[in-house]
């Protein structure tokens, strides 16, 4: 049996894992990502966890079928909940809300920080989880952005930098919405390294967003209520930040 295939944003993610370290998958679905770290050889051993039992055994099938059940192990989780500190060195937990997210290292607070890198792709919630991460003190290490069959996604590895951020809280509310904290406030809604290289498809996706909103923002103005003028102003909130975040890319 040949390689398994991954799609671009799952090789992504794996591509993010420092090589020589075990992993551990939390939401590891069918265990292809545990498989492809393997068999690439990024990974000697990983451990797939799955709150489901269905999606766990069919990831224990697969296992099997690419004969890897000597590096895999499978465990059924709730989270990080039966995972044991330094059975792993890396996390990869994909393809989940950001509030889940949220949760899970909050739940295993510990367990999370005692990783030396944590792989994390957020499909929503994604301001509000980075606020998170910057108030539990974790440090982000590397980010990217990917197109895949006309949907966008965020990636990011960070690590507990030893120490919660004591006057985070205040300062990520003001950096989520107030005018003299611009560049604060667009790092936590597009991701502050994509913002400083100027990565290609951050732009793409700012460009496309700006239209998307205003074509909205056209919509909402032909409507009088209360709740499509409320709806307005944050609509051009929102378009503010995008222009002010493509306007970087022309310094």
């Amino acid at each position: 049996m040949g390689g398994v295939q991954l799609s671009e944003r799952l090789k992504c993610l794996c591509n993010m894992v420092t090589p020589g370290r075990r992993v551990v998958d939390v939401g590891c679905d069918h265990g292809f990502v545990s498989i492809y770290l393997v068999q690439q050889g990024i990974c000697p051993g990983a451990l797939a966890m799955d709150v489901r039992s269905g999606p766990l055994s069919r990831a224990q099938e697969h296992v099997a079928e690419y004969g890897l059940t000597e590096y895999i192990e499978t465990r059924l989780s709730d989270g990080l909940l039966t995972y044991q500190v330094g059975e792993a060195q890396s996390l990869v937990c994909a393809g989940m809300g950001g509030r889940l997210m949220e949760k899970i290292l909050t739940e295993s607070r510990e367990k999370a920080r005692s990783l030396e890198e944590l792989i994390l792709q957020p499909q929503s919630e994604l301001r509000e989880f980075r606020i998170f991460l910057k108030q539990e003190g974790y440090e982000l290490l590397d980010e990217h952005i990917l197109c895949e069959d006309g949907k966008y996604y965020f990636l990011m590895k960070v690590r507990w930098n030893g120490e919660t951020c004591g006057e985070c809280s205040s300062e990520c509310a003001e950096a989520a919405g107030q005018e003299d904290s611009a560049m604060k406030a667009l790092d936590l809604r597009y991701g502050g390294l994509l913002l400083a290289r100027r990565d290609p498809v951050l732009k793409e996706f700012l460009q496309e967003s700006l239209q998307n909103m205003r074509q909205i923002e056209q919509n909402l103005m032909k409507n009088e209520n209360e709740r499509a003028r409320c709806r307005l102003e944050e609509i051009r909130g929102e378009l503010r930040c995008m222009e002010q975040a493509l306007a970087l890319y022309d310094r």
